[in-house]
């Protein structure tokens, strides 16, 4: 097995001895360890040029240890932006003013090249507070699926394309008061191609027409499987797209049935614990109510370093420190155009710029978006990850997790309004807009490759 020994600073020099230097301190495999060799620097040119020579070039990869031990390594000031990261941080501080004009609460973070260069918070939000980060949960939900189709393929034999309604998967479905059901896959629930009947005012798309729909009911957190699973049908399955949350939780289902573990539980075992995250959860306490399972449709708080952390892993196509956590070839759907659902760009609970909708960014970002202005997004051509926060108030609950939250919090924009829209400015864009707008504006940051 190979080990990837991954960089957290650097130790000063030992010594006057010019042969005797201090490596690097590493993450690995949980543990932080300092490495020093009595080595040449012709020996570790020597080296680094055979390395290079060899193709060995995941155990030089960088990976965060956790924020408890040090955290990301860190850019600060314009010249070391530009030099090691290659960005220019008057342009991100760009993005970050057009941040706080979209929400009551912001943040802003970015990392190139492993690199944290921009950490802006505004109002509530900060570093360690656990937001309902609403659909954007629903990314994690597919990455969980995704390593599932790995961990049970034979009990999923056709992958994506294995029908899950079926008295094995889904028992509490049957039996089935729609016989459309049957044909549903796991793809058409990670793609919004179920037929499932989009949530409030949400349209259907047919190969990208617009087909008004009128609202009817659909989830109940008071019975979260039952009323995913009853939700109406308004097209058959891979005939239309329409945003519609209890498809993604339908696959949390599947989930939770054939690995034993609720949603949470199974994102804690292979991607929380692994990378290393702080106190985390799911918002499952809503008012005098606690959900007894994870919404696969959303929902789940991180801190924003651990946020970035799960863009970073799927930057490097699943990898962590040497293991493999998510199955490289499904990250790769996630930014392509899935035969899942031919209508919309949007494949396994990720919208993807294949198409060149987001102008001004690459055609390989991919990202998932969340009510009140949250995102997190990944652009390999750029080796760029963002998470940007947003909310009001009521998504900065406490009561939401019952998660003990940082102090003091940050009344300075409690009064906060949203900007009106006139003929010279668009005003607050909150959602899906304001969020392609920060990924062009972080992109053009940008400066050298």
């Amino acid at each position: 097995m190979r080990h990837s020994l991954q960089p957290i600073r650097r130790a000063g020099r030992l010594n006057s001895n010019p042969g005797l230097e201090a490596v690097e301190c590493f993450w690995l495999h949980g543990r932080v360890i300092p490495a020093f060799r009595s080595v040449s620097r012709r020996a570790v040119a020597w080296f680094a040029l055979a390395g290079v020579a060899l193709g060995v070039g995941h155990a030089a990869e960088y990976f965060p240890p956790p924020d408890s031990q040090g955290g990301w390594r860190t850019l600060s000031d314009a010249a070391s932006i530009r030099k090691k990261a290659g960005m220019d941080l008057e342009r991100l501080e760009r993005a970050w003013d057009f941040t706080q004009r979209c929400s009551q609460n912001a943040g802003l973070l970015v990392v190139r090249h492993g690199y944290l260069v921009l950490e802006h918070y505004a109002g509530r939000a900060q570093r360690n507070v656990n937001p309902d980060m609403a659909s954007t949960g629903k990314a994690f939900t597919s990455i969980a699926c995704g390593i599932l189709l790995q961990e049970h393929r034979d009990k999923l034999p056709q992958g994506l394309g294995t029908r899950v309604f079926t008295p094995e998967l889904l028992p509490e479905a049957f039996p089935l008061d729609d016989p459309r059901r049957a044909d549903i896959t796991l793809g058409h629930l990670l793609c919004m191609s179920a037929g499932y009947h989009g949530e409030g005012t949400s349209p259907g798309v047919v190969m990208g027409r617009v087909v008004p729909l009128t609202p009817v009911p659909g989830q109940d957190i008071r019975d979260l499987d039952g009323s995913s699973l009853r939700t109406v049908l308004w097209t058959n399955a891979g005939a239309g797209y329409s945003y519609s949350s209890p498809a993604p939780h339908i696959a949390s289902m599947v989930l939770r049935r054939l690995s034993g573990l609720d949603l949470k539980d199974y994102i804690d075992v292979h991607l929380a614990k692994p990378m290393g995250w702080g106190p985390w959860d799911y918002c499952l306490h809503r008012g005098d109510f606690v959900m007894p399972h994870a919404n696969g449709a959303g929902s789940i708080a991180v801190h924003a370093t651990d946020a970035l952390r799960f863009a970073y892993c799927l930057l490097h196509e699943g990898r962590w420190a040497g293991r493999q956590l998510v199955p490289a070839d499904y990250i790769r759907q996630c930014r392509e155009p899935s035969p899942w659902n031919p209508h919309t760009p949007f494949s396994l609970q990720f919208e993807h710029n294949a198409d060149g909708h987001v102008a001004g960014a690459p055609r390989d970002a991919f990202y998932k978006s969340g009510a009140g202005g949250f995102g997190v997004f990944v652009v390999p051509s750029l080796d760029v990850v963002i998470y940007k926060m947003g909310g009001n108030h009521g998504q900065y609950d406490p009561t939401l997790t019952g998660l003990q939250q940082p102090e003091p919090v940050d009344h300075s924009r409690d009064n906060w309004k949203p900007l009106p829209r006139n003929p010279f400015s668009d005003g607050s864009q909150g959602g899906d807009d304001g969020l392609r707008r920060v990924l062009e504006l972080v992109t053009a940051a940008v400066v050298e490759k």
